[in-house]
């Protein structure tokens, strides 16, 4: 599979993709479905991003507004009340510590007043469509994007198990891939490099539990577009309704098993809650791998 190495975010900046990358989830907000109010202090959510470093984290993804189904939208001043003290703080303790930071909006003023305050890339749910500004200021500033699938915004939407109507694909792969290529070239065209746009299937956004699971088994496609494929299903309904795990917060040994099928699939870039249990789960799986490809004399 020719699936991405890395992933540019700047004229000198990039993050490896190989052997993988974990990007891991600080959520400054009060009402995301699995760690909201834990990362509020600002204090706390810093530390907190520097515990997932020291775990194996490459990457922090800073979001101040809650995109869990149901969620009620946050006004641009309050992300950035809530984002800017993470994201300075962070980039300020971790001195000479290789770390990444995506600021996770869909706003062009919360980017931008993210970038200034030392973040290098948006993760953006909305592919770039909710605010037609925004793809602008990541061109303008030469920084990295993420550009997700959704079918609908989260306060229109509900739990991968709980639809009265199940959303309507022909397939939901060639679908979700047909919109993220649009969205890649609406992004190459406002002037963003190749190189810096990293594609999401958006699991748990607008699918049912048997979508999502077929958009995991369909990730080959989207690793062959050549972009970075970011997979964010940690914690998510549909593994819990796969499961029988209730609650959210219970939901990492599944979350590693995901990734783990993700990484054979060919994806290299793992938005994850408890970075931790990821980074040992691959790592076994890497191990098992190189053993599998070795020659019987390589034993000793």
């Amino acid at each position: 599979m020719n699936g991405a190495r890395s992933w540019r975010l700047g004229p000198n900046r990039r993050v490896a993709l190989e052997p993988w990358c974990l990007m891991g989830v600080l959520n400054a907000t009060p009402d995301s479905f699995s760690d909201g109010g834990d990362h509020l202090d600002p204090e706390r959510a810093i530390a907190t991003g520097l515990e997932m470093v020291e775990a194996g984290a490459t990457v922090l993804d800073v979001g101040g507004e809650s995109t869990r189904p149901g969620a009620a939208s946050v006004s641009v001043d309050e992300q950035i009340a809530r984002v800017v003290p993470v994201i300075e703080g962070i980039r300020l303790q971790a001195s000479g510590r290789s770390v990444a930071i995506t600021i996770d909006t869909t706003r062009a003023a919360v980017a931008e007043a993210a970038f200034v305050a030392g973040a290098d890339a948006l993760n953006d749910v909305s592919a770039g469509t909710e605010d037609p500004d925004v793809l602008g200021i990541v061109a303008d500033r030469g920084r990295g994007i993420v550009l997700m699938h959704r079918l609908k915004r989260p306060a229109e939407d509900a739990y991968s198990d709980a639809y009265e109507r199940s959303p309507v694909y022909a397939d939901v792969v060639e679908d979700v891939l047909a919109v993220l290529r649009a969205r890649v070239a609406a992004a190459i065209a406002a002037g963003i490099d190749r190189e810096s746009v990293a594609i999401d299937p958006g699991l748990g956004f607008g699918k049912t539990v048997d979508q999502n699971l077929r958009l995991v088994a369909g990730l080959p496609a989207f690793v062959e577009t050549g972009h970075p494929v970011l997979v964010g299903g940690s914690r998510k309904s549909f593994l819990g309704a796969t499961s029988g795990t209730a609650e959210a917060r219970d939901r990492d040994p599944e979350s590693a098993v995901l990734a783990v099928e993700a990484w054979r699939a060919g994806a290299r870039f793992f938005r994850v809650h408890d970075v931790g249990i990821h980074e040992r789960s691959l790592r076994i799986t890497s191990a098992i791998e190189r053993a599998g490809r070795a020659s019987p004399d390589d034993s000793g």
